[in-house]
């Protein structure tokens, strides 16, 4: 029987470190779904990258500044930053196999083959919030969206992110000057409280008109020089 084009067709499903991820498609659109709550999809993509072009902004005229994005996602956020040859290197972090294993040879190499194969690309597996931690790599701009926002987690571990000692290990990650950028389904007044308290400076929220729906919004602080 075939499926139609209101029912939603599983791709692939496994079982990772963190649960149950699937990808599934819904008529023209893919989307990656957790533990039976929806993530993300390929419907618009403005919000995934404004991400990265914010970060930009706010660095100015630094030269190939490097950028480590936070969550692989459908690709938007890597695909328009390896798209831009302002960038330098470009590193992503992403903890699920899974949506790696679709971008490099699944459903979601159609949005991001040729950013994966740029010679600027390194996808590091690993859950981010360690990797922040323990990495001694160093970035211009941190461009992070592994969740829906810092009050609506994907898993309860990734809070320790947003709180005062996962913005600690943020800075110690950014080059002086350089850039957080936070996605968010909505504002958080708290979490810009929390930025401002961490040391950031330059605190502002950006919001992002989407196809449908409230706004998305971007979280934008700099570290001080």
């Amino acid at each position: 029987m075939t499926a139609s084009c209101d029912t939603p067709l599983v791709l692939d499903r496994r079982e990772g470190p963190y649960g149950e991820v699937a990808l599934r498609r819904h008529g023209a659109l893919l989307q990656i779904i957790a533990n039976g709550c929806f993530l993300m999809d390929t419907s618009d993509g403005r919000s995934e990258r404004r991400l990265v072009d914010v970060a930009r902004d706010a660095l100015g005229r630094r030269t190939e500044p490097d950028v480590l994005i936070g969550g692989l996602g459908v690709g938007f956020s890597l695909a328009h930053a390896a798209a831009d040859p302002y960038w330098g290197a470009i590193t992503v972090v992403e903890r699920e196999r899974a949506i790696i294993d679709w971008h490099r040879d699944g459903p979601l190499a159609a949005l991001s083959a040729q950013a994966v194969a740029d010679p600027r690309t390194e996808i590091v597996e690993a859950d981010l919030i360690t990797y922040v931690n323990e990495t001694s790599d160093t970035y211009d701009a941190l461009c992070l969206d592994i969740d829906n926002g810092p009050g609506w987690t994907v898993t309860e571990g990734n809070d320790d992110l947003y709180s005062p000692d996962g913005l600690t290990s943020c800075t110690r990650v950014l080059k002086p000057g350089g850039v957080l950028a936070v996605w968010s389904a909505q504002p958080s007044p708290e979490f810009e409280e929390t930025l401002w308290n961490a040391g950031f400076q330059q605190v502002r929220t950006e919001e992002i008109p989407v196809a449908r729906g409230v706004p998305d919004v971007v979280h934008i602080a700099v570290r001080p020089g």
